[in-house]
């Protein structure tokens, strides 16, 4: 856990450098000011006699040295003009506040007492409050301000953790990807000091996702931010990931709204991403999204859930949905998927239903969806070798019906494109080979080998009379 700590740290330094550009010092808006009254303009609720408090002369005297020397980057003497400007004429300029924290983020750098350090980082966060009071912007200030709190203070865990919060409840979507960093590493710290449930980086782990996402996709110039933010996150919350906690919190809340497709998709995604499969939850979470929002991926998904709950006869049932809805969909586009779908209803009604006839309808489905594959037919070889005794009646018939098996196996060889597959199938052929009658038997039930043969049974086949 520290050393994801230490990791984090690093990466949010990154991060906030290039989003905030909060290392080093901050020259936003230092042009040289040309101040008079006849230029300053007016905020709505404000006059200008407000803005400059109650001495202009003064204020504007006091704005017009601080300005020069702080454009000059002389910080020392702009500080004092730069004061009084602070305390007696705050409205003037947001400027005021601009330069007023990259003033003491420089006075902190380049301060080695540790209790004036302390005392210019209260300074900084009275500048931002200041700002918030007379400019606005609260929920995007805020998140400026837990930034700077951040690389300077952070072990304020609680402090940053309101600071991001407040700004997350106000920006919403808009929330910038440090804030988001800033506030999941305070929760998680929140958490391991057992001032908060595991359920609130969960929580606030499902709100960043959404709003990078959202970001990600509504505004791609910002991908360089939210993308690390994204994968930095999602690092972090691994260790919390458990089927259990997310169960906890999930499963009360698909109680509560099981039609909110919203919820459902995320509780499917956070199960998934988890490796949650397994969990009733995600089982049900996933059948009424199914239901909802019906489409030939999800049913599908059904299909192979109630695969492994060994529910067989459902699982086939969905995946004849699937097949058919990806038919519906695209069948050129689908090709691949719809084969995947007849190829696993045709080895479930085989090996689990052992149901020989459906079994060999689907696998003839596969292969007509994609003739060089060669396993559907490998398959269908197998259910006819396996039924060799059940459809015999002696010790002749007991083995015709491994001629047909070797007819699939060799059909199997000469399509496959896939070398594996091909090799299995010649394997089979010469496996069943040795099942065949040998000549004498053969003789003795009045045939020749290469007589034309017909398999009965529900195998229905004619082939060609063979001996081992």
């Amino acid at each position: 856990m520290k050393a994801m700590k230490l990791f984090a740290l690093a990466a949010f330094a990154a991060i906030l450098a290039s989003a905030f550009g909060t290392t080093g010092i901050n020259t936003a808006g230092n042009d040289a000011f040309a101040v008079s009254k006849t230029n300053l303009g007016t905020y709505p609720g404000q006059d200008t006699d407000q803005r400059y408090g109650e001495d202009s002369v003064l204020c504007v005297r006091n704005w017009s040295l601080y300005a020069e020397y702080h454009r000059q980057r002389n910080y020392e003497m702009a500080w004092e003009p730069w004061k009084y400007m602070f305390e007696s004429c705050p409205l003037a300029t947001k400027n005021i506040y601009l330069h007023g924290a990259s003033m003491v983020r420089y006075f902190y750098a380049n301060e080695t007492d540790a209790d004036k350090r302390d005392a210019w980082v209260d300074t900084l966060m009275m500048i931002y409050d200041q700002r918030i009071e007379y400019f606005g912007e609260e929920g995007y200030v805020l998140g400026r301000q837990a930034a700077d709190l951040y690389q300077l203070k952070p072990n304020n865990v609680q402090e940053l953790f309101d600071l991001t919060e407040r700004s997350i409840d106000i920006q919403g979507m808009a929330t910038e990807a440090p804030v988001l960093l800033i506030n999941f590493q305070s929760t998680i710290r929140l958490v391991e000091a057992g001032m908060k449930e595991t359920d609130a980086i969960i929580e606030r782990f499902d709100r960043a996702t959404d709003i990078i996402d959202f970001n990600l996709e509504h505004n791609p110039e910002d991908e360089r931010f939210y993308v690390p933010a994204k994968n930095n996150i999602r690092s972090m919350f691994e260790p919390y990931a458990t089927c259990e906690s997310l169960t906890q919190v999930f499963g009360p809340r698909f109680e509560e709204n099981p039609g909110n497709v919203e919820l459902l998709e995320r509780i499917t995604e956070m199960l998934d991403n988890a490796g949650c499969t397994d969990e009733e939850l995600y089982f049900l979470a996933t059948q009424q999204l199914h239901k909802l929002q019906p489409n030939a991926e999800s049913a599908f998904l059904m299909g192979r859930l109630h695969n492994n709950r060994e529910e067989y006869e459902a699982a086939v049932r969905y995946f004849q949905e699937a097949a058919d809805l990806y038919q519906d969909e695209d069948p050129e586009a689908n090709l691949d998927r719809i084969f995947r779908s007849y190829w696993l209803m045709a080895e479930i009604t085989y090996r689990q239903l052992r149901r020989m006839p459906q079994a060999r309808n689907y696998a003839r489905q596969a292969h007509e969806v994609n003739p060089n594959d060669g396993r559907p037919l490998i398959l269908i070889g197998e259910m006819y070798a396996a039924s060799a005794n059940e459809c015999g009646d002696d010790e002749f018939t007991e083995k015709t019906a491994y001629w047909p098996a070797v007819d699939k196996f060799i059909q199997a060889v000469n399509v496959a494109e896939d070398p594996e597959v091909k090799e299995r199938a010649q394997q089979m052929a010469d496996t069943y080979r040795q099942y065949f009658p040998d000549g004498e038997l053969i003789f003795f039930h009045g045939y020749s080998e290469g007589d034309s043969y017909r398999v009965e049974c529900w195998i229905n086949r004619n082939t060609r009379i063979r001996a081992r």
